[in-house]
């Protein structure tokens, strides 16, 4: 007979795109992982707007709202709070979480400043909470499948990372001036909400980054003013325009500290593009491919292979053998984006049972934005820019 599992009462501040996706993955975990330490319970949404967070409330299956997320922290009730606001709220909300004993989940990046983000590891790390930062990439099975090769020394010596992320959804110029186009709101544009992945899988996958040169652009500098109205859709005002005062694309040259070489780019502006997020790994032994857009499979070339057969093969990482896989469906019945978040939730609430710190977390977070710090001087100076350590 299966023992009584514990609850683990979450309170989620937002409740928008990635609000749909943390509730879809607190509610299904349960449903597969059946060892799962610890069983979430949905007690309470908050969000500014009464009429539509009780809508989301009512749709994403929550036990109650609230208009003040200051509520949330202060009840007795709650064990987690989970951040998916916009970035310019994470410091304020993480910290007073942590200093209620909460464990935190948030959105990424974890903050609009490295200086934010350290004062947030330090608030962690001082009231002893569990945390975690929502790069969910890291947890699609074929990513922690090329991770176990890599650290086998499958490809050896790492010579080369590229990534990129590209999108499409604001090449229109009417498309509105939303708060991730607003630097004040969002810290970076591309940049930050995508490029903030690659650079995050690429130091998960191969190691640090010790230096950075990197070119930006905004193409449309002003736009109509306006609001997102639900996933990357957006509604806005064409009487009023406002500036853009974030990045549309970035390019980046990185040295890692074991010498690999890497390039990245990340743009909102490739026509046809919808949400491109890849990688390739080339090392001395052979070389390693994923793309997001067929996440459940990853391309492995072995320079050991015999004459007439070396290539790329295709691997389905859906057998038991692969990380996750048993979790859900027979071998070869692919999983999806959803799929992630579930993996990631899992593992926070095994850090959470188990007392350990699960990855990524806010130091990675802290990491990450130095990075991306590091990107924004390069772009405006014109020079190699070297990573700050913590």
């Amino acid at each position: 007979m299966v023992g009584v599992k514990k609850k683990i009462r979450i309170g989620m501040i937002g409740y928008q795109f990635m609000g749909k996706a943390h509730s879809h993955a607190y509610r299904d975990l349960p449903f597969y992982f059946d060892d799962a330490p610890l069983i979430p319970e949905l007690k309470v949404i908050a969000g500014r707007n009464e009429e539509a967070v009780k809508q989301a409330q009512e749709q994403m299956g929550w036990e109650s709202y609230e208009t003040d997320w200051r509520k949330v922290i202060e009840r007795d009730d709650i064990d987690v709070i989970d951040i998916v606001t916009p970035n310019h709220t994470h410091a304020e909300i993480a910290i007073a979480a942590a200093e209620a004993g909460k464990h935190i989940m948030t959105e990424k990046p974890l903050a609009l400043t490295v200086e934010e983000s350290k004062r947030m590891l330090e608030a962690v790390q001082k009231h002893g909470v569990k945390h975690m930062v929502c790069h969910n990439y890291r947890y699609a099975p074929a990513v922690q499948f090329a991770k176990k090769l890599i650290d086998e020394g499958k490809i050896g010596r790492i010579y080369h990372f590229r990534a990129n992320y590209l999108q499409d959804f604001i090449m229109d110029p009417s498309f509105p001036l939303v708060w991730r186009l607003k630097k004040e709101v969002s810290g970076s544009g591309a940049l930050g909400d995508i490029g903030a992945h690659s650079i995050d899988l690429a130091r998960f996958l191969v190691g640090e980054i010790e230096e950075v040169t990197a070119m930006m652009d905004t193409f449309i500098k002003e736009r109509p003013i306006g609001e997102m109205t639900g996933g990357l859709s957006a509604q806005g005002d064409a009487q009023e325009m406002g500036e853009v005062t974030v990045d549309d694309a970035v390019a980046i040259l990185a040295r890692f500290e074991n010498g690999t070489m890497g390039t990245f780019e990340a743009t909102r502006f490739a026509g046809g593009n919808r949400n491109k997020n890849k990688f390739e790994i080339n090392g001395e032994k052979g070389s390693i491919r994923w793309d997001m857009e067929n996440m459940n499979n990853l391309e492995l070339y072995l320079a050991e292979d015999r004459d007439g057969e070396q290539g790329f093969r295709l691997i389905h990482c859906t057998d038991e053998a692969h990380p996750y896989a048993a979790n859900y469906w027979p071998s070869g019945h692919i999983i999806g984006y959803e799929h992630t978040f579930i993996n990631l939730v899992d593992e926070f609430f095994r850090g959470i049972a188990e007392d350990y710190q699960p990855t990524p977390n806010f130091e990675d977070g802290v990491r990450n934005q130095i990075i991306l710090e590091a990107v924004e001087k390069s772009a405006e100076e014109k020079r190699w820019v070297s990573i700050d350590k913590i």
